[in-house]
């Protein structure tokens, strides 16, 4: 709001909104509605200039709760923009740019009332705010039994998809977008997940449900073209001479360019710095209002349709036809949304919808991993890994189970050790000139766990790092020195902790003489300790059993920290897969000692290269392969529920709320 930020403290006088809240019913056909929708103001993007205007409307709002049980004043407003919503195309369409501007600042001010009202009431009370009639003279009194808040929601879903998304009609979309948001944000004031109610009905199972498709596949293209704000212009309109304030009349005469005046963040706002904090806000709460539909829970018998069809939408170049129609599927531009994906990793949300989509869309799974630039999908994922430290929990856990699913698939890990990349400008431990992309995510994954294990220790993190670098330890090719001093350098990293947990356990015994019952937090730790060595020893295994002759680097760093395995010779729980890396140490030690003494690296590789040929490879005994698969927690919605309205919560384009009576989530968590 910027420059208008000194005017929001004028919103309790301003005599158009003191007679909306007030004690008079004021009939909808009276002339008094066009002059309060008639007012130019700079919708806020940032979430402090929210914060000031919700401040300003909330003791309006809580007049309006008490007074409108008796002017119906609310349901008054909420029909003069369905009256508008019924002509917004045609209006688009002869670019009648006041028109769409009015039916814009009407939804405006009913999205601002309402989220006052979802703070203060319960969806029943809700429910009455809509059902008071007006009962001002002149007017018809009761109009029938229309349910007006599902009319509300029914006509946002038809404005979303029906409105073209244009310069004019910008910004009138984003606010229909983010009351569908607003209506949902009930979730934000309970603990437990909301499985009913009133607008979750009217969403999943009334007059909403034909739409379903038409709203998932907009969603989408929203946040594929990342349509940026109309630019800002200066304002047109000359303040009224009663009134003042926010609220400005109109001038007479009112020109083209009129929607110029309205643009969120635009004229006005902190010199720009909003839009570029929210750049695109369309894109954002697209994406948003997309999640939460994507995860609102199955009902008692029905599932949910949005996710239904998130689930099976199709590529629009795929022409064959389904054995089965599904319902709720829709074509789209697989291409321009996985570019769109790949742009756009560096948000939660985006890397969100990645997963959902990977996990649970199998057309696009199948497309994305035949892609012949993967690189420019994995390396955002890779860096969001690498600034581990300035990611959220949540964020980072996402980005691994993408890995993990693309891990999956053998083509996949084969593919991405024929894509070099050259001087990583993100990746500052190193000078990497030249590395191999399979190698690149080796050496993220495996930093990823060090982190891990010194700072979170988040045993389900661990677990997915290892189980992805485990699904490609059987394709690993050429792998870069660094990448292979990596793998041994985590090892002896847990080398070292597991002998100090041994070390603290003896110590322990020894302190309370005997006494041996602080030995089980211990053998809790070791034996995790252990679970995650094994799993490190099974992965190089895998690759010296399927691929040692690909990994001469691999050897090398084995053969200078063979001491590190020595200890595990004979320790039970590893000695089965410690005779295959006991065999390749033998091997090669053999062979360099016959080489001579003082040998150069080079000459030490050029013996480890003709070695890994000489080797048969029935010396090395087979093990099952490794593969793991991603599967969902029950109860998935536990997570993700919480986590998308925290998505909400933080990253909603012009929306703020006060932490206090927040229980869905912890303010701290993610």
């Amino acid at each position: 709001m910027g420059a208008n930020t000194s005017q929001v403290s004028e919103l309790s006088d301003n005599p158009s909104l003191k007679a909306l809240v007030g004690t008079e019913a004021i009939s909808e056909n009276d002339p008094f509605w066009n002059q309060l929708i008639s007012f130019t103001f700079i919708s806020p993007t940032s979430s402090g200039d929210s914060k000031l205007l919700e401040e300003a409307v909330i003791p309006l709002a809580k007049i309006l709760i008490e007074n409108n049980p008796r002017t119906g004043n609310f349901g008054a407003l909420v029909r003069v923009f369905l009256g508008r919503t019924k002509e917004l195309k045609i209006s688009t369409e002869c670019q009648d740019q006041l028109f769409i501007w009015q039916a814009h600042n009407a939804l405006f001010m009913i999205r601002c009332l309402l989220k006052v009202f979802i703070r203060e009431m319960s969806e029943e009370e809700l429910h009455l705010q809509f059902s008071y009639q007006e009962r001002a003279p002149g007017t018809c009194g009761d109009t029938g039994n229309e349910d007006l808040l599902e009319e509300l929601m029914s006509n946002l879903v038809h404005l979303i998809v029906e409105v073209p998304l244009l310069d004019i009609t910008y910004s009138i979309l984003f606010e229909a977008v983010t009351t569908l948001l607003v209506l949902f944000s009930y979730q934000l004031f309970h603990k437990d997940i909301l499985r009913d109610g009133l607008i979750y009905q009217h969403i999943m199972k009334g007059r909403c449900l034909s739409l379903t498709s038409r709203l998932v596949k907009t969603l989408l293209y929203n946040f594929i073209r990342q349509e940026k704000c109309p630019p800002p212009a200066t304002h047109i309109f000359e303040p009224q001479a009663e009134g003042g304030g926010l609220l400005y009349g109109l001038a007479s005469g009112v020109a083209s360019g009129l929607w110029t005046v309205f643009t969120l963040g635009g004229a006005g706002s902190k010199t720009g710095l909003d839009q570029e904090q929210n750049p695109l806000p369309l894109s954002n709460q697209s994406l948003l209002l997309l999640l939460v539909l994507a995860n609102l829970t199955d009902g008692p018998d029905w599932p949910n349709p949005y996710r239904q069809a998130v689930t099976c939408f199709r590529n629009t170049q795929d022409t064959s036809s389904l054995p089965v129609e599904q319902p709720h599927t829709f074509q789209i531009n697989f291409n321009s949304l996985y570019t769109a994906l790949c742009e756009q990793q560096r948000s939660d949300q985006a890397t969100l919808l990645l997963y959902t989509l990977l996990h649970q869309n199998t057309n696009m799974r199948t497309y994305v991993l035949s892609r012949t630039d993967m690189d420019n999908l994995v390396m955002p994922i890779l860096e969001i890994l690498y600034h581990v430290e300035e990611r959220n929990s949540h964020h980072v856990y996402m980005a691994l189970i993408i890995l993990l699913i693309l891990t999956e698939d053998d083509a996949f890990n084969r593919s991405i050790h024929e894509v070099v990349l050259k001087n990583i400008s993100w990746y500052t431990e190193r000078s990497l000139t030249e590395i191999s992309l399979g190698s690149l995510l080796i050496l993220v994954v495996i930093r990823t766990i060090q982190f891990n294990m010194t700072r979170t220790r988040d045993k389900y993190l661990h677990t997915n790092c290892l189980a992805a670098l485990a699904n490609m330890s059987a394709q690993f090719r050429c792998l870069h020195q660094y990448a292979a001093q990596r793998i041994i350098s985590l090892f002896a990293l847990l080398s070292k902790k597991h002998n100090k947990v041994l070390e603290q356990a003896t110590q322990s015994l020894r302190g309370r003489q005997g006494d041996s019952t602080a030995l089980p937090d211990y053998a809790q730790d070791l034996n995790v300790i252990e679970e995650v060595i094994r799993m490190m020893l099974e992965i190089i295994n895998s690759c010296l059993c399927n691929s040692l002759h690909h990994n001469p680097n691999l050897v090398y760093a084995l053969l200078y920290k063979r001491e590190l395995f020595e200890q595990f010779r004979t320790h039970p729980s590893f000695q089965d897969i410690m005779q295959n890396l006991d065999t390749v140490i033998g091997f090669f030690s053999q062979r360099l000692e016959q080489a001579g003494s003082d040998l150069s690296v080079e000459r030490v590789q050029e013996v480890i290269m003709k070695g890994a040929q000489a080797l048969p490879k029935d010396r090395l005994k087979k093990f099952p392969e490794l593969k793991f698969k991603y599967v969902e927690e029950d109860q998935p919605e536990d997570f993700f529920i919480p986590y998308v309205w925290s998505l909400v919560f933080n990253s909603g384009v012009g929306l703020h709320w006060s932490p206090q009576g927040i229980e869905l989530f912890s303010m701290d968590s993610g």
